[in-house]
């Protein structure tokens, strides 16, 4: 049998002129108000394009080389579209391979859908091992950490007082949370695990920071959508109003549920974020992303040689 590895992502268009097409995708051809598409084509246009698929790419490289088995890079919402790669795979003459998302925190409207399409694409000709979760990742809450405590530190002695912590992820959508109907019409589904899995996140990398007490970090949900119905917070403009009237003045936000730089990072954070905490009177930085993360790597590969022994046990 032929081995190898595929990372999952969401995917981002290379042009602002295809914004609308990528939107569409995303929300599956529900069309959205023309100015949601004028938003989302502004903040992609201010930070000059998101680098998510370059840094995808290239953390597929760096996983390659670790483990010295095949890796390919699938994208749910843009090319490589998943079903495009699984085929490349197949061709390839791979057998057995093993999906993580590079979404830690599992969700049924994120991990969910991209298990789903790995699925559909694979049929019977792959031996498929998906990853569903691995908020708890030693190695991941390690990488979050060495980023955190560089910034932290640094930022700490230019204040001269040690700096809180803001920890964030991805809001979803408030149905999504809920217990759904099982798959006999009766039954109770368990509620989506994703809530609980970011703060656990969070708390592992919080405990390895040195000096860092409980009272001085904190957890918001951020980027929350445009259109839609009610998403699951707090959010992060409630968090920062909050923590200015209790005195905070300066901050360290830290998304632990994102990889790599993208528009959530890019602008959400560095532009709108950064503004409105300048509006409080509060200075908001933030920590390198993990990109490139020789940790993050090391902490891929365990996932990856989990998966592939496991499979070659079963």
């Amino acid at each position: 049998m032929s081995d190898a590895v595929l990372l999952l992502a969401h995917g981002t268009p290379d042009r602002v002129e295809e914004i609308p097409e990528y939107l569409s995708r995303v929300t599956g051809g529900r069309p959205l108000p023309k100015e949601v598409v004028e938003e989302v084509s502004h903040r992609f246009a201010v930070i000059g394009g998101s680098p998510l698929t370059a840094l995808t790419l290239e953390q597929g490289r760096l996983l390659e080389q670790e483990i010295g088995v095949p890796v390919y890079v699938g994208m749910r919402n843009w090319r490589p579209y998943i079903a495009d790669v699984v085929k490349k795979m197949r061709e390839d003459g791979v057998t057995r391979a093993v999906a993580i998302c590079l979404a830690p925190q599992n969700s049924r409207t994120s991990v969910g859908l991209y298990r789903k399409a790995v699925f559909a694409a694979a049929h019977d000709a792959l031996q498929l091992h998906f990853v569903e979760d691995w908020a708890d990742a030693p190695l991941l809450a390690d990488a979050f950490a060495e980023r955190l405590v560089a910034t932290r530190d640094a930022f700490s002695t230019e204040v001269g007082a040690p700096a809180p912590v803001l920890f964030t992820a991805h809001s979803v959508p408030c149905r999504t949370v809920l217990s759904a109907p099982g798959t006999d019409g009766n039954a109770t589904a368990p509620p989506d695990p994703y809530p609980v899995e970011a703060k656990q996140t969070a708390r592992l990398v919080a405990s390895r920071i040195p000096g860092l007490r409980e009272q001085d970090w904190f957890f918001a949900f951020q980027s929350q959508g445009m259109s839609g119905g009610p998403w699951i917070g707090p959010t992060v403009e409630d968090t920062l109003t909050a923590l200015h009237q209790q005195g905070v003045t300066n901050l360290i936000i830290q998304p632990i549920g994102f990889l790599c730089d993208h528009v959530e990072i890019l602008y959400d954070i560095d532009v709108g974020f950064k503004e409105f905490g300048a509006k409080l009177g509060m200075t908001v930085r933030r920590p390198e992303s993990l990109n490139a993360s020789r940790l993050l790597t090391l902490a891929l590969a365990d996932l990856a040689r989990d998966g592939l022994a496991g499979s070659h046990a079963s």
